[in-house]
């Protein structure tokens, strides 16, 4: 037997709902933030991810799914979103459509890591970018937008755990403060942080080998090495989202895995037992010099990204599943091959005027189609039989008040369309009531 590739899955059909629903309200959130969908291809030049020797992030190092095609480029599945957006902001000009642009996405990324609960090797990941300003309002706009999105899906609790890497003066600064402190303790760091130590010593502190180490408690902080532009841009932040009044929590450590950010970092936490110590399902930063590092203008960025798994594996823990089941408007069983014709006719009449509807294809007996109709959920259940057929009639059952009625074949339509309205007029008086 074939089987799916090891850290792959399948959704079936029973699991599509909340993955629909999940983008509809991913969806909605960013057109409340006017924030414009962008798609981009699943593969890249390997450049787009692999551009300086100096990165030494998991995902570049070792996470990367590279091959070369069959005209010996070299190319990369793409393991994040924001490189493939800043490349398409570059090589499609928008920066010269508006000087800000602000884009979402929705994608498949690709990484060779090990395969755990709501992290697998394929996943789907929602983000977005805003590119044009360095204002630091913006950089608590996103941040405001991942809270939202949290508490869209109805999560509780949400925590945003931030700090600042300041611009490339201070991060020069603190890279020496680094570079003097872990050098003496060579002997005691993981491989990893040895070659992070000559390449990119703020790394080191994200490090998860080496982090409840004594002498990694006392390393210096990035605070102390902040200059006067850094501290004001990440004052301004911290202050908005007071304003905003978004729960917040100062970082010392945090630096996150990529090595293309600059002043804000951030991750966005839930309160989920289930998750244990990896309860980050969103996570994100300022970007200042990305752009121009790719071979664009001189254009700042902020973004942030969510893995779509995660946000969903945090709804089911939290009882907000969002797969509520599938519904019919309307289903048809028929007795007879004359009324299976007749059925069809009508059910496609019904769909033409947007109703959810199916029928038998199996030529089952009474009691199995109406079994079926259960299953489906269906508001209403149509019988017809050769009989009913000779009078042009049809039997319509309401299957929530159980209250059954003879009427016209020709009015079934404007029968179940007439009584969903009636319901919904029913249930908006209902609403009206209870908030006067």
């Amino acid at each position: 037997m074939i089987t799916k590739p090891k850290g792959t899955y399948d959704v079936l059909p029973d699991e599509v709902k909340a993955w629909t629903k999940l983008e509809s309200i991913i969806r909605r959130i960013c057109q409340i933030y006017n924030y414009k969908e962008i798609r981009t291809p699943i593969f890249e030049s390997s450049r787009v991810f692999h551009r300086d020797a100096s990165d030494t992030s998991d995902m570049v190092t070792k996470e990367t799914y590279d091959f070369l095609d069959r005209s010996n480029r070299q190319i990369t599945l793409r393991p994040e979103g924001t490189a493939g957006v800043v490349r398409a902001f570059i090589e499609n000009k928008l920066y010269a459509q508006s000087p800000m642009q602000k884009l979402f996405y929705l994608g498949q990324m690709f990484r060779y890591e090990r395969p755990q609960k709501g992290r697998n090797r394929q996943f789907n990941q929602f983000g977005v970018e805003a590119l044009g300003s360095a204002d630091p309002l913006i950089d608590a706009e996103v941040i405001a937008l991942g809270t939202s999105l949290i508490k869209g899906l109805g999560l509780k609790n949400v925590k945003v755990k931030i700090n600042s890497i300041g611009d490339k003066e201070s991060r020069e600064a603190y890279k020496k403060a680094c570079v003097a402190y872990f050098s003496q303790y060579k002997d005691e760091l993981c491989g990893d942080c040895l070659t992070r130590l000559e390449k990119n010593p703020l790394r080191i502190l994200d490090c998860k080998v080496d982090r409840h180490k004594e002498f990694f408690l006392k390393a210096p902080k990035i605070k102390d090495y902040l200059n006067e532009s850094s501290l004001s841009h990440f004052e301004t932040v911290l202050k908005a989202l007071d304003e905003m009044k978004i729960v917040y929590e100062i970082e010392d450590n945090l630096v996150r895995g990529l090595d293309y950010y600059s002043h804000t970092v951030f991750e966005l936490e839930v309160d989920i037992p289930e998750f244990g110590a990896q309860n980050v399902i969103g996570a994100g930063g300022r970007y200042d010099t990305l752009v121009s590092d790719m071979e664009g203008p001189d254009i700042p960025g902020v973004g942030m990204a969510f893995g779509m798994e995660r946000l969903l594996l945090a709804a089911e823990f939290a009882n907000k599943s969002l797969g509520k089941p599938d519904y019919l408007h309307v289903y048809f069983i028929a007795l007879g091959e004359a009324a299976k014709k007749a059925c069809l006719t009508q059910m496609n009449i019904c769909r033409l005027g947007g109703l959810y509807c199916d029928m038998d294809y199996l030529s089952r007996g009474l009691k199995a189609q109406f079994k079926t109709a259960d299953q489906n959920h269906a508001m209403f259940t149509c019988i017809l039989g050769d009989n009913e057929l000779e009078e042009f009639k049809i039997n319509i059952k309401n299957n929530e008040t159980e209250e059954q009625e003879t009427i016209s074949i020709y009015d079934v339509y404007p029968y179940v369309l007439n009584k969903i309205n009636a319901k919904s007029a029913c249930a908006g008086c209902k609403e009206k009531e209870v908030k006067e």
